[in-house]
């Protein structure tokens, strides 16, 4: 059953086209790659999924309920998250403060105010526990590691309890050690139920991590099925070697 369904999807920033007619799936409670060559539209797609900028023509589809043209609060609240190619925190507050800030409908004043803490803050530290980076709960954010802020943004995604979760190129600049950790965090939150559309450069995180990968080229899905087919299909040799 898909959980995502991208129809037709497209959009164009003056005279250049982004994405053109872009049509994929996203199967729940599946691990989806999404991957393409530098400027295939992989990023607009994520933008147009979550609401960051409006489709020109096309639909998205959520749980089977049209979302294309909503705002990113609206489709947040729906149950859909994501992170960015650079991790996006709050640096002048604390690890802990970070992870209930997502939870904070009110917003950063009522997370702020007084009594906001008790089992929200509970979960929030579970969560930190869980993506082992709870030893820093209550150093600044802007203090933080590359690495240790790439694993807060996702633990603080995960606050909202989403069910779908978009993550934009989660290996960039990461070492093989916290990657393969990075790896691991998903495969077992995949377990749990959560389902994952992730662009990514690292075709070895992608190929041993993803059960379906979706290849993008001037910002049409060209191919998609499982990483072996993929890794084996024609067009994408061409589109990634330029023929």
């Amino acid at each position: 059953m898909s959980l995502l369904e991208v129809s037709h999807l497209s959009k164009r920033f003056g005279g250049v086209v982004a994405v053109d007619g872009c049509s994929l799936s996203v199967a729940e409670q599946s691990i989806t790659g999404l991957i393409g060559p530098n400027g295939s539209g992989k990023t607009t797609v994520f933008n147009l999924v979550t609401g960051f900028i409006p489709p020109d023509s096309g639909e998205v589809r959520y749980k089977s309920q049209a979302i294309g043209g909503m705002g990113p609060d609206r489709i947040y609240a729906r149950g859909i998250g994501r992170t960015f190619q650079l991790a996006r925190i709050f640096p002048r507050l604390t690890t802990l403060e970070n992870m209930l800030v997502p939870v904070r409908r009110a917003g950063l004043r009522a997370l702020l105010s007084h009594g906001q803490w008790g089992h929200e803050r509970d979960r929030a530290m579970q969560m930190l526990e869980f993506m082992e980076i709870s030893h820093v709960a209550r150093t600044l954010a802007g203090a933080l590691s590359y690495g240790q802020r790439k694993l807060l943004e996702l633990a603080a995604v995960m606050m909202a309890r989403p069910d779908l979760v978009l993550l934009d190129e989660p290996a960039g600049g990461v070492n093989p050690a916290l990657l393969e950790k990075i790896g691991g965090h998903i495969h077992e939150l995949n377990r749990q139920g959560v389902t994952f559309l992730i662009v990514e450069h690292n075709m070895g995180f992608v190929m041993n991590l993803c059960h379906q990968v979706v290849v993008l080229h001037q910002g049409r899905a060209i191919a998609s099925g499982d990483p072996k087919t993929v890794r084996q299909n024609p067009a994408v040799l061409d589109a990634y070697l330029g023929a």
